[in-house]
C-alpha cells in the first residue's frame, strides 16, 4: 500500500510538472528577457523529470527489495552439530553454524573480510560458540570435498583451523594436498594416510544433512542458534543468514538471540 502511495505521488508531481511546464510559446527572438524565462523554465522542467526518474528508480528498488524472501525459516529447529570443529566459550548459550565450501569465493570472502570482526566482537569475547560445517557443492566444485576432508584430517594433529585457511588463500591451488600440509609442518605420511582413506566421507554428508535442514541453497550459509543445555550437540535453530553479507547483519542476528536470553 506504501509503495502504491509513493506512485500515486510521483503520477501527481508529474502531471503538476506537464502542468507547469508544458509547451511553452515560442519566443521573439528580439525579445531577450523572454527568451532567459523560457531558457529557465525548460531547464527547470529537465531538473524535475531528472527528480521525478530518480524518485520512481528509488521506488522500485525499494518494492523488489521488499518482495525479496527474507531466507529460510529455521526456527525451532534442531542441529546436530556432531563432533564439528569449534571455537569460542565452551558454557556459550548462542552459536552460530557456518556451512561452507572451500572453493566457494564468498566463503573467502567472508573468511577474510566478515569472519574476523565475528572473531573478535563474538567469540574472542566469549559471546558465542562458532561451529564449522561443510556444504561443498560438488556440481561446481569437484575438489571441495577433498578439501573438507583434509581440514578434517589436519584436525587430527590439532591444525584445522590453520588447514581451513590455507584452502582459502589457495583456492586456486588446492592440488597437491601434501603440499599444505608440509606448509603447516604435519606429519605429511600421517595425513596423507588419512586423506586417502575418505575416513570423513560419512561426517561431511551429515554435514550436508543438516545445511538441507537448514533450507541452505548455497554457501556461505549461517544458522543462529540456542544451544540445548543438557546436550551442546545439539542447538535450536532462531535465525537464517543467507551469503556473505556485511557485519551489520550477523551483529544484529546475534545481539537480539543474545537478548533473547535475558
Amino acid at each position: 500500500m506504501k509503495f502504491q502511495t509513493h506512485m500515486i505521488t510521483v503520477a501527481a508531481l508529474a502531471l503538476v510538472a506537464q502542468g507547469l511546464f508544458g509547451p511553452v510559446a515560442a519566443a521573439d527572438p528580439g525579445d531577450e528577457e523572454l527568451g532567459a524565462e523560457v531558457a529557465a523554465l525548460k531547464q527547470g522542467q529537465d531538473e524535475i523529470r531528472k527528480e521525478l526518474a530518480e524518485i520512481k528508480k528509488l521506488l522500485q528498488e525499494g518494492a523488489r527489495a521488499a518482495a525479496a524472501p527474507s531466507g529460510p525459516d529455521v526456527a525451532g529447529k534442531i542441529f546436530n552439530l556432531g563432533e564439528n570443529p569449534a571455537i569460542g566459550n565452551d558454557g556459550a548459550k548462542i552459536a552460530l553454524l557456518e556451512f561452507t565450501d572451500y572453493q566457494c569465493p564468498y566463503c573467502k570472502r567472508h573468511s577474510e573480510q566478515t569472519q574476523p570482526q565475528i572473531q573478535s566482537e563474538y567469540i574472542d569475547g566469549g559471546k558465542i560458540r562458532f561451529v564449522s560445517l561443510d556444504m561443498p557443492l560438488t556440481n561446481i566444485h569437484p575438489l571441495a570435498v577433498k578439501a573438507a576432508e583434509a581440514a578434517h584430517c589436519a584436525d587430527e594433529q590439532g591444525q584445522y583451523w590453520q588447514m581451513r585457511d590455507r584452502m582459502f588463500d589457495n583456492q586456486k591451488a588446492l592440488e597437491p594436498w601434501n603440499a599444505h600440509a608440509e606448509a603447516l609442518g604435519l606429519d605429511v605420511a600421517k595425513f596423507e594416510t588419512c586423506l586417502g582413506s575418505g575416513k570423513y566421507a560419512d561426517a561431511i554428508k551429515a554435514d550436508l544433512a543438516e545445511a538441507y535442514k537448514a533450507g541452505a541453497t548455497g554457501t556461505p550459509s549461517f544458522v543462529v542458534a540456542v544451544i540445548d543445555d543438557e546436550d551442546p550437540t545439539k542447538a535450536k535453530g532462531v535465525s537464517f543468514i543467507r551469503g556473505a553479507v556485511p557485519f551489520a547483519q550477523f551483529k544484529a542476528a546475534l545481539d537480539e538471540a543474545l537478548t533473547s536470553l535475558n
